[in-house]
């Protein structure tokens, strides 16, 4: 018996392994594939397994639906959290979650673990990503770069992202990197916060990214675009980054869709 919660965080949506569901539960990618398939298995954008941790509260593994690995997700280790919340019953302030990327600590911002809650995400700091492919470089953007907040992003400045075909674009763009790369095409609204449309490594289209939002705050603000806490508008929903210089602060809801049992 394999027991799972799904959750979401703005329609990027994960299966959540626990261990302490779970005896003896160990990471595995073709569990992954088939349980995240649409068609065939329960359907997801990822699954993630809650492990023990010798010194943070967890530890996230996360694989993606084609079965690779990621090093974190802003939008998973919320889910994560909200899993360990709602099933452990426990009362927490903040948690601290080991993951690929590095320590990360959550804090719970307001909800109920039963239903959804809203949790605010300590990315890190950001730093340079991998060298710009010739691509990259001559994909028509105001602004590109390359950023790592404990996975690589690709944010790309355009004139509207709802009009670029991010399917065809963003695999183009990620395919020029050997190692992957979640592909970000932002515009700056109106009311000075961005649009986001997502390409992500593992799972292609996804209604939202976290880290990525975090990463088009971080580009744009470095560009001199936005200032501030800024709302990250995405097909999903809106979540909200505040940059400083010491480290990124990503804010946005969790909610529980479903528990799963499989023989």
């Amino acid at each position: 018996m394999l027991r799972l919660g799904k959750y979401h965080g703005l329609g990027n949506d994960f299966l959540v392994a626990l261990e302490s569901d779970n005896p003896n539960l160990s990471p595995d990618p073709i569990t992954a594939r088939e349980l995240c398939d649409r068609h065939r298995g329960v359907g997801a954008d990822g699954l993630i397994f809650g492990l023990h941790h010798p010194s943070a509260d967890l530890e996230m593994v996360l694989i993606n639906s084609d079965g690779s690995s990621a090093e974190v997700s802003g939008n998973g280790i919320r889910c994560l959290v909200h899993a360990f919340l709602r099933t452990s019953g426990s009362e927490f302030d903040q948690i601290k979650v080991e993951t690929r990327g590095g320590l990360r600590t959550v804090k719970v911002i307001g909800g109920e673990p039963a239903t959804e809650m809203v949790l605010e995400v300590d990315m890190g700091a950001v730093s340079d990503g991998p060298s710009l492919t010739p691509e990259s470089s001559s994909y028509p953007a105001h602004h590109v770069g390359t950023f790592d907040i404990g996975n690589p992003h690709l944010v790309l400045a355009v004139e509207s992202p709802e009009h670029v075909d991010v399917a065809v674009d963003g695999a183009a763009l990620e395919a020029g990197y050997s190692t992957g790369m979640n592909v970000h095409f932002v515009s700056v609204r109106t009311d000075g916060d961005l649009e986001l449309r997502v390409w992500e490594r593992g799972a292609g289209v996804t209604e939202a990214c976290g880290s990525g939002a975090a990463a088009a705050v971080a580009a744009a603000t470095d560009w001199g675009l936005v200032e501030g806490p800024t709302g990250v508008h995405m097909p999903g929903g809106t979540a909200v980054v505040d940059v400083s210089a010491e480290s990124v602060m990503l804010t946005g809801p969790s909610v529980f869709v479903a528990e799963v049992n499989l023989p």
